[in-house]
């Protein structure tokens, strides 16, 4: 899970041994020393003062809008040098089902206002964009940040250290700068993210709409939807047939359910569901499709019209390898035989393909990670994520795998997990661990003060130093990690 950093131009033997060459060099270094050489600059991201000057807000405009993207800049009373510079997530570009709340606009610099206060009180400063576009604005995400960075820089102070982060889009926002700009960033700490990037995430959620087509709502729209509404409406009368199927036990419709989960890795937590009776297990599942769903319809609407088409697609897939034995059982149990008239019945269906210009312009500007990480990175995901599964950081950990081994890839790379607990009430759900992006203040304290401590102090984080940062209430769990990628033709 640990990339190794080789340490340059040192040169090791066996012990007890001295090359005449190493004598010569300590000879030659005690000869400068008694001189009374300088000590080596320390490098600006090592240093460690916790009081650093800068042009507070009451100069510097640092509520304001750069390029037609709001901005929100929050400076603590003493500073430690530390820039935090924060991508939010996903908004839709309209309002969308179920409440239709009107679109988020508004610039944050922090995930939630309890993890701001913790950060500026540990003398960071804050600094997060809106984008000048809502929906899978990952082009435009990352244009705002560095319109904001350069703004800082120019008008604040020079950080010593630049550190970027971002939960689910804004996690993936945050990869694709950190690729970018290792001129500037120093660690990267993406959340919850859509490591996978944009085409292999919504094959899934084609994988979801195409199922629900086949096997429960043979009116469902997939793709070319001619108008928002068109799309929000196929959401709606999907989840109505959804609903409907969950229940249908005697019908078959329940076990259409756990299939529909089983081919693309849906949880069976959820923030409202625990999973731990059948019943719950069904319920979480629904929640999950229902989230997956979304992204198939009114966010797919979107997203295609930004790309010129359709950039996904299913017509190389092989459904009936994506059931694993244990699904199987749990399908056929509730079901006799449910799982071989599914994979025959998906088999036989119309399927999708993808427009190559879409798909081609999608991965150039939707986000596509190569994980080429030059800097020191720490991601974290919940396990149960009905919507990012957590399978997108097996995804993004073989990329940078095959990046370190091709020598693009040069820092290590720390993946952490949270859990939730194996019971809660529905009501106000998993405390952590179940659940997009549910992580408590504290854990994402904790997360920036390690990536903190590696940037500046070399420290990289082990399983006892993320335990103690973490502290028992956040679900860490060293030994969970995700299993692979539902589909394994993706790459």
């Amino acid at each position: 899970m640990f990339g190794t950093v080789p340490v340059s131009g040192v040169m090791t033997t066996a012990p007890g041994r001295r090359t005449v060459a190493a004598a010569a060099l300590s000879a030659s270094l005690l000869v400068l020393t008694a001189c009374g050489s300088q000590a080596p600059e320390i490098p600006r991201a090592r240093q460690a003062s916790t009081d650093v000057p800068f042009t507070g807000c009451d100069k510097v405009k640092c509520s304001d809008t750069l390029n037609g993207a709001a901005y929100e800049i929050k400076m603590p009373t003493k500073w430690n040098g530390t820039l935090l510079l924060y991508s939010h997530g996903y908004r839709y570009a309209q309002p969308a089902p179920p409440d239709f709340s009107p679109v988020e606009t508004k610039a944050v610099s922090a995930s939630d206002d309890a993890t701001a206060a913790k950060l500026l009180a540990a003398g960071y400063a804050l600094a997060g964009s809106a984008y000048k576009s809502n929906g899978w604005a990952v082009q435009d995400g990352v244009a705002a940040a560095e319109d904001l960075h350069k703004f800082f820089v120019d008008n604040i102070a020079q950080p010593y250290r630049t550190e970027i982060w971002g939960d689910s889009l804004g996690g993936l926002i945050t990869q694709m700068i950190a690729e970018k700009h290792p001129e500037w960033v120093d660690g990267a700490a993406p959340l919850c993210g859509v490591m996978a990037g944009v085409v292999p995430n919504m094959n899934l959620a084609l994988d979801v709409s195409y199922a629900v087509k086949t096997l429960i709502y043979p009116d469902m729209k997939l793709t070319g939807y001619a108008s928002y509404e068109e799309a929000v409406a196929n959401w709606t009368n999907a989840m109505k047939a959804l609903i409907a199927a969950a229940s249908d036990v005697k019908g078959g419709g329940t076990a259409k359910i756990l299939y529909i989960a089983a081919l693309v890795d849906a949880p069976s937590q959820t923030l409202h569901f625990d999973g731990s009776s059948v019943e719950s297990k069904v319920k979480a599942t629904v929640e999950a499709l229902a989230t997956d769903l979304g992204y198939a319809t009114f966010a797919r609407y979107d997203l295609e019209q930004r790309f010129g088409g359709n950039p996904s697609g299913n017509d190389a897939t092989d459904y009936a390898g994506r059931i694993s034995d244990s699904e199987r059982s749990l399908i056929d149990a509730v079901t006799a035989g449910a799982t071989d008239r599914f994979n025959a019945e998906l088999a036989a269906g119309t399927k999708i393909t993808a427009d190559d210009a879409a798909k081609t312009k999608a991965l150039a500007e939707g986000g596509d990670p190569k994980a080429t990480i030059t800097k020191p990175e720490i991601t974290m995901h919940t396990a149960a994520d009905p919507l990012v599964i957590s399978q997108n950081q097996t995804f993004f950990l073989d990329r940078y795998q095959a990046a370190q081994k091709a020598g693009t890839a040069t820092a290590p790379l720390v993946q952490t997990y949270t859990v939730a607990p194996t019971t809660y009430p529905q009501d106000p759900g998993a405390p952590y661990g179940a659940g997009h992006c549910n992580f408590t203040p504290e854990s994402n304290v904790a997360i920036l003060n390690l990536l903190t401590d590696w940037v500046q102090n070399g420290v990289l984080p082990g399983t006892a130093g993320i335990e103690a940062a973490m502290g028992t209430s956040s679900g860490y769990n060293a030994a969970w990690s995700p299993g692979p990628w539902p589909d394994p033709t993706a790459k």
